[in-house]
């Protein structure tokens, strides 16, 4: 500390201490120096402490991912008396129904190269992936494009109900594979 006398005001009074050394001095005063070091590292070992165990305890519970269902009903194949694609579950469910002659099948409704959702032109009878140009014929196969896959077709299958029901989890792609089983559902 500051041990030379400060000069008198001019009306002969000694002049006041500043705010802020007053507070300094009565920290120092209630609490010196080594109690505050002292306090603030017992406060630094209790908080790393603390949340070393919480981080314990949330190891206990499960990381769950709740996401919705990958099954869904997409109704009677009677209700869909147009040949064709269907983009009724485009938006909701991402995923193109088409009908054929023979019968339904069910293309997930995202490009193979990134992962885009292509369009279907019906004038030009393709999907045409608006990312990189990658373009998919009506059975997925690929036209054009950076895609190195065809589409992914979905399982399909008759319900108990009548319904035709969709499993986006269950997929395949390979000519030959994709046309019977569960990927394909004949109208008979």
């Amino acid at each position: 500390m500051d041990s030379t006398p400060s000069a008198p005001t001019p009306d002969g009074t000694a002049p006041a201490a500043s705010p802020s050394a007053d507070l300094w001095k009565r920290l120092e005063e209630r609490c010196g120096r080594r109690q505050f070091l002292l306090k603030s590292g017992w406060l630094f070992f209790w908080t790393f402490l603390g949340g070393w165990l919480l981080s314990n305890l949330r190891y206990l519970f499960p990381n769950v991912l709740y996401e919705p269902t990958s099954v869904f009903k997409a109704g009677k194949p009677k209700d869909y008396s147009e040949l064709g694609i269907i983009e009724k579950w485009k938006k909701t469910q991402r995923v193109w129904l088409v009908k054929t002659p023979q019968g339904f099948y069910c293309l997930w409704a995202r490009c193979t190269h990134l992962g885009c959702t292509p369009n279907w032109f019906d004038a030009e009878g393709r999907f045409k992936c608006p990312c990189h140009g990658s373009n998919f014929n009506k059975d997925g196969d690929v036209i054009a494009g950076p895609a190195p896959k065809p589409l992914w077709r979905c399982a399909i299958q008759l319900g108990s109900d009548g319904q035709m029901i969709i499993d986006k989890g269950r997929l395949e792609n390979r000519p030959g594979s994709r046309e019977k089983g569960d990927f394909f559902l004949p109208t008979t």
